[in-house]
């Protein structure tokens, strides 16, 4: 079959047999779900709710009775409606129950779970219920980014009482981990679960959650490979941004939690992505969504938070000067020249034009960001200032966000010379001085909050705000919206604007083209 793409199938001696188109295209689907075991033909179990309708319409079929019973308990578990655990402190609304039921029926079936809410839904209280609901079964590991943890403890300590919330780290983390049981919950930042994979990988959690999950994306890191090491009952991931990049990605995160399922990562690229990415294949997109669909829950704030103000979204372009064309084009002319002499170092190549990409991104944002000494005016700061007199004029507070700490450092000192109070947070702002900064913010104090993006993008409420201003486009448009919804969350009142400095005719505007396609892969995947 797969090696003749059409309906005409040969028999030999130049006699062929013609399938229905409709035959071919169901065959072509139950190759996709298929994987070969030397001469045999497997199916991963949790297949059998995408195969359900294919094999439905084969009619009499004749199949072992183990697989009639293993639907039947998969569709019987899925009708299940569990009762929140009553010892939940808190008021859920419609689609966070919901949200809750679903994973405590995947939980009970012993399937995986990717809870992929929009930013700002409450993915957090929702886990915290199947957590709850788990939680006299064994112990829990929560997974999070360094900045997200101490949330996890404020919020467990608010929703979940009953819980006892265990921060793993410290001298002694052998003694933390032989003394969980029941209803204890350890929380790890990623950087511990990959210095000590060895000890967490020796328990049998119940429940292992791996929250801002994107940050495991990258099969071929250290911290990925710790987590696929991690055993559990019930494995959840929670993010937003199931797919930044690639579908690559995607495969990572349910490899996770449902391993086998998508296949190989070899096997998943020539079934899936590959056709999918390189030549839009609605088929591959379709057999893709019907194998994940039971795994995985998205919820947009559009389709469930109507109280919730409208954002905006603005791009302003920003014209660079005669003198900051040239340097930008001379940057660019000298880069190439850079990146044709490396061409005897094929392995150093990547990263010499990786290196040169970032120096034209920071030539866009400011001259001195290049050459500290530059006394070019840049176009981008003055617009920024212009932008930040109005606002402050008409009462708004604003978030600024720069993947760079060099350009926040060319804004605070603009902001300084105006005396224009801010609160100000990057990747080296301890965890303490980090929450001080946010509780000033939201009691009033500072009209503006400069924030790095990756420091500052997750597990931050900043409602005080009803303006974003992104400084500088970053790759994955996920990660921006991320940040912007900071602001745009529950708790806003206000509309939300969001602007974007983007500098004309610059490798910026190539990068803000390239958001187009990636959020059209990623909503072509998980709509519905």
């Amino acid at each position: 079959l797969q090696a003749t793409p059409h309906r005409f199938l040969p028999l030999g001696e130049g006699q062929f047999v013609a399938l229905s188109r409709e035959l071919r295209k169901r065959l072509d689907e139950l190759a996709a779900y298929v994987d070969k075991r030397g001469k045999k033909m497997g199916i991963h179990p949790l297949a059998a709710l995408a195969l359900e309708e294919l094999t439905g319409q084969a009619g009499q079929l004749d199949a072992d009775p183990q697989w009639y019973a293993r639907l039947e308990q998969i569709r019987e578990g899925m009708a299940a409606t569990p009762a929140l655990p009553s010892t939940l402190k808190a008021q859920l609304r419609d689609y966070q129950s919901e949200g809750y039921q679903w994973l405590a029926r995947l939980a009970h079936l012993g399937f995986g779970a990717c809870l992929a809410d929009d930013m700002g839904l409450g993915k957090t209280v929702q886990t915290l219920a199947a957590i709850l609901h788990n939680a006299p079964r064994g112990p829990t590991l929560v997974v999070a980014p360094t900045s997200v943890c101490a949330n996890w403890v404020v919020e467990a300590a608010r929703f979940a009482p009953t819980l006892n919330l265990i921060p793993f780290g410290g001298v002694n983390r052998e003694a933390l981990v032989a003394d969980l049981g029941p209803f204890d919950v350890m929380v790890s930042s990623y950087g511990l679960l990959h210095q000590e994979s060895e000890l967490l990988t020796t328990v049998d959690w119940q429940t292992v959650v791996l929250d801002e999950a994107q940050a495991i994306k990258n099969a071929a890191t250290k911290r990925s490979q710790a987590a696929m090491g991690l055993k559990a009952r019930f494995k959840v991931v929670t993010t937003g941004t199931p797919i930044e990049n690639h579908l690559g990605e995607f495969w990572t995160l349910f490899n996770f939690i449902n391993p086998g399922l998508l296949g190989t990562r070899e096997r998943f690229n020539t079934r899936f992505a590959g056709p999918i990415e390189r030549s839009n294949d609605r088929e591959a997109r379709r057999r893709l969504k019907k194998l994940v669909q039971p795994f995985i829950l998205r919820r947009l704030k559009s389709q469930v938070l109507e109280e919730l103000p409208p954002r905006t979204e603005v791009m302003l372009q920003v014209e660079l000067s005669p003198e900051e064309t040239a340097f930008y084009e001379a940057l660019r002319q000298k880069a190439l020249e850079r990146i044709e002499a490396e061409q005897g170092a094929a392995g150093q190549k990547p990263m010499q034009i990786l290196a040169e990409i970032t120096r034209l991104r920071q030539a866009c944002c400011h001259p001195r960001l290049i050459l500290p000494e530059s006394a070019l005016v840049g176009s981008k700061l003055t617009l920024f200032g212009e932008v930040v007199a109005e606002l402050l004029e008409n009462g708004h507070k604003a978030l600024v966000f720069s993947q760079f700490v060099g350009h926040l450092a060319l804004i605070r000192e603009h902001l300084d010379q105006r005396n224009i109070p801010y609160r100000y947070l990057d990747g080296s702002t301890p965890p303490k001085e980090r929450q001080r900064e946010v509780t000033a913010f939201q009691a009033g104090e500072g009209d503006l909050f400069l924030i790095s993006l990756k420091a500052g993008g997750l597990g931050l409420n900043l409602t005080a705000a009803d303006y974003v201003i992104h400084m500088d486009p970053w790759w994955n448009p996920a990660v921006e919206d991320q940040a912007s919804d900071r602001a745009h969350r529950m708790g806003q009142e206000r509309p939300v604007t969001v602007y974007r400095l983007v500098a004309k005719n610059t490798i910026e505007e190539k990068i803000v083209r390239m958001h187009a396609e990636k959020r059209d892969l990623a909503d072509s995947l998980l709509d519905e």
